[in-house]
């Protein structure tokens, strides 16, 4: 099915979201990229990137300009942006492009919302209050952020972090029952509405090292995570585990699940980055958009240089789509 064009917010003016925006373009034909546009700053592009641009005041005249241009809805425009030097003009700027694509992806003018990278200092800041886009993107949607949960998508691994950007010390106080099986929830509902898979198979890490050897280095294992894998088990979810987390990522592992759910930020995005880290994707799961993002950050040290690799924006755009097409044809199934 053809779906309306993407939405791509730059991120951060100061950082690569513009480079990587106008060089995912340039490659559209090359992977096959539906039409997408951008959301930000029109000064920082076209110091970023010196090809064509065309300014559109609405998403559907994307469609009309794709093809020889980068679509662009410029969002607080000016020329005080400077590659590499984040302020908080900057800032501002990021966030409110942030909400423009998530309000047009709500609104259906856009498919699906791409996100691109934010310094979470700066926005911090300016008094951004969330812990990432992610716990953003569900609040402007009316999700609750304990039912939405941060998927790493690459091509041989997905996982989800439970908890996510909070202090190391702080994961045993967070780490409940109702949380574990919440994440396990949307994983597996996440799973079979983007990704088509039916009886999707969730494998759970650990928090501890060899999964607490049966308690002798930590209970989290036995008090929380197995409960809550009983639980899952209980409403007809295929969840397995807790495994150690040091044996669930090799080859033979990865194939005997769909998703692994780890306890820790960590323990979930070192595998998927060591292994995709050029193609890696952020998926929002349990929202009623389509949201993906690039899995790295604003890389301000080589901002402006021309070195910044566009992979993982191809793939986030490609997987947006992937995940929308697979929406929309599942609702018209369900709906004839």
């Amino acid at each position: 099915m053809t779906i309306n064009p993407i939405a791509v917010s730059l991120g951060d003016p100061a950082g690569i979201g513009p480079e990587i925006l106008a060089k995912s373009w340039r490659e559209r034909d090359n992977h096959t990229l539906p039409v997408f546009f951008g959301v930000g700053d029109e000064h920082a592009l076209k110091k970023a990137y010196s090809g064509p641009v065309e300014v559109i005041s609405e998403p559907r005249e994307a469609g009309e300009v794709f093809d020889n241009a980068v679509p662009l809805l410029p969002v607080n425009t000016n020329d005080r942006t400077t590659a590499g030097q984040p302020t908080a003009e900057s800032a501002r700027c990021a966030l409110d492009s942030l909400e423009l694509a998530v309000g047009l992806a709500r609104s259906g003018a856009a498919g699906a919302v791409v996100t691109g990278p934010v310094s979470k200092a700066k926005l911090y800041d300016i008094g951004f209050s969330h812990p990432g886009q992610t716990e953003f993107v569900a609040e402007r949607c009316g999700v609750a952020r304990e039912n939405a949960a941060m998927m790493l998508a690459g091509p041989t691994l997905r996982t989800v972090p439970i908890t996510t950007h909070i202090p190391v010390r702080d994961v045993p106080q967070v780490l409940t029952i109702e949380l574990v099986v919440r994440k396990g929830r949307a994983a597996a509902r996440g799973l079979t509405r983007n990704f088509g898979i039916r009886r999707p198979r969730l494998a759970f890490a650990g928090l501890n090292p060899h999964a607490g050897e049966y308690g002798t280095i930590g209970r989290e294992e036995i008090d929380v995570i197995a409960p809550a894998i009983e639980m899952l088990r209980s409403e007809g979810i295929d969840a397995s585990g807790p495994f150690a987390a040091d044996t669930l990522f090799h080859e033979a592992a990865r194939r005997s699940y769909d998703c692994a759910l780890c306890p820790t930020h960590d323990q979930a995005l070192i595998p998927l980055k060591t292994l995709h880290f050029d193609e890696g994707v952020n998926l929002t799961l349990g929202l009623p958009i389509v949201r993906t993002s690039p899995d790295h950050g604003t890389a301000f040290q080589i901002a402006g240089q021309g070195k910044a690799h566009p992979g993982a924006t191809i793939a986030a755009i490609g997987l947006a789509a992937f995940c929308a097409n697979h929406r929309a044809v599942s609702e018209a199934a369900a709906a004839a």
